[in-house]
């Protein structure tokens, strides 16, 4: 099994890039196993380690279908729907809070 190379923050070689920049160019890894690492070093602890991937190798990002929109858009949903008095709350439900502000403080908007 061969080692990684490992490159220094900032000093990595041109034809890699993290998941993030692949994304940022509209890639993905498509498959391919790691190609080296870049390593952040920080004091009294290890050193942050991101993954960098060859841009030759990577693919196009698949394009969304109308059916994955709609499985989105109905998770979204979920998350706005208050299950105490299921209304859409128009935002988030906070997972601290399991429903809407209303429901969870109703002293508060009583008035």
């Amino acid at each position: 099994m061969a080692a990684l190379p490992v490159y220094r923050w900032r000093l990595a070689p041109d034809g890699y890039a993290t998941r993030r920049q692949l994304r940022a160019r509209g890639l993905r890894p498509g498959g391919q196993d790691v190609a080296a690492q870049l390593e952040r070093p920080r004091r009294r602890r290890g050193p942050l380690v991101a993954h960098l991937y060859r841009i030759d190798l990577a693919k196009p990002v698949r394009p969304m279908t109308p059916a994955r929109w709609a499985a989105l858009a109905k998770a979204n949903a979920a998350r706005r729907t208050c299950p105490a008095c299921r209304r859409d709350a128009g935002y988030v439900i906070p997972a601290s809070l399991g429903m809407c502000a209303p429901c969870a403080y109703p002293e508060q908007y009583a008035a």
